[in-house]
């Protein structure tokens, strides 16, 4: 089906904003817009019982941001499950404060805490730092999970785009060492080692996402190709290091049409299958890449984001 009308008012105000594509800028500049933009069509922020930002120590010594939502106050005879969640934005751009309104959507509507982790960025900290904060993350608030009331038990990890892909790689992660998530919610995940799908080749600009942006965001983040080859790089097809994705919590993957990631993101599911796990897939019709993230605008976005909800709630036992 065309992109849908509401969308394609999108792309029509983005190109008369007359902004330089990311790929034109530099990473802090790229950053500095992106803050200023991502929230522009997102729903409101939804009031919650408390947030709290923490200071998580990873394991080269450093300490980085997360930002911990309530959207009731927790006891310890009822603690919360949690959604640990991963912002997108190619590894980077985006933060905490971009994915701010999604997280408390989630919190809210799927009654659970949400731990969304800022990861460090690159270029200044290259692959594989995302993928140690992230799981480094995971691993801090589930050894401290009953100081904040929170139910060890009942994890799940979630993320958009680059998020995606650290959501999945923590899953495979946590399966091994033993505090395995009971869901992982991928929107649009990239993790493929090389752009060289039909839908790359077919929505290579035009589309929001475009191959040189792409290009830009990876080579910002990994130390030399071979990084590329990496699984945690590229969970569908990395050939360095692959582990056996037997076993890995079940996903509900959502992809969108005029994605470029939309071949990737369907045939991760399917790989996912094939290892013997429960996969729900859901594409969205004609929409684009980023769209989660339009909720004010987009019936689609809202659509999805209810249908990962739906999901949360199964998996984490908050209700129908």
């Amino acid at each position: 089906m065309p992109l849908t009308a509401k969308i394609a008012l999108v792309l029509d105000m983005v190109a008369r904003t007359g902004r330089a594509p990311y790929h034109e800028q530099t990473a802090q500049a790229a950053r500095a817009e992106y803050e200023k933009s991502a929230t522009v069509l997102e729903i409101p922020a939804a009031p919650m019982h408390g947030v709290e930002d923490l200071q998580v120590p990873v394991r080269d010594g450093a300490t980085i941001r997360a930002r911990l939502y309530l959207p009731v106050e927790p006891s310890w005879a009822e603690p919360l499950p949690v959604l640990v969640y991963y912002h997108g934005g190619g590894f980077t751009i985006g933060s905490i404060d971009t994915h701010d309104a999604l997280c408390r959507m989630f919190a809210r509507d799927a009654r659970c805490a949400v731990f969304s982790v800022d990861y460090r960025l690159a270029p200044e900290h290259r692959f594989p730092t995302a993928v140690y904060d992230a799981f480094d993350a995971y691993s801090w608030l589930y050894a401290h999970a009953a100081e904040y009331a929170l139910d060890a038990s009942r994890f799940a990890v979630g993320g958009d785009s680059a998020g995606g892909t650290l959501a999945t790689v923590c899953a495979v992660l946590a399966r091994d060492a033993g505090i395995a998530p009971v869901l992982q919610l991928l929107f649009y995940p990239a993790v493929s080692a090389h752009q060289q799908t039909e839908s790359h080749r077919r929505l290579a600009d035009g589309h929001l996402l475009t191959a040189p942006t792409i290009q830009w965001l990876f080579d910002h983040y990994v130390r030399d190709p071979s990084d590329r080859d990496d699984w945690r790089f590229a969970p569908l097809d990395g050939t360095r290091g692959e582990p056996d994705f037997r076993g890995v919590a079940p996903a509900w993957i959502g992809v969108a049409e005029f994605d470029p990631l939309v071949d990737e993101g369907e045939a991760y599911a399917q790989k996912l299958r094939d290892a013997g796990n429960e996969v729900t897939l859901e594409r969205f019709d004609g929409v684009i890449h980023e769209f989660i993230k339009m909720g004010a605008f987009i019936d689609e976005a809202r659509r999805a984001q209810q249908q990962a909800v739906h999901a949360l709630r199964a998996a984490l036992g908050t209700g129908d």
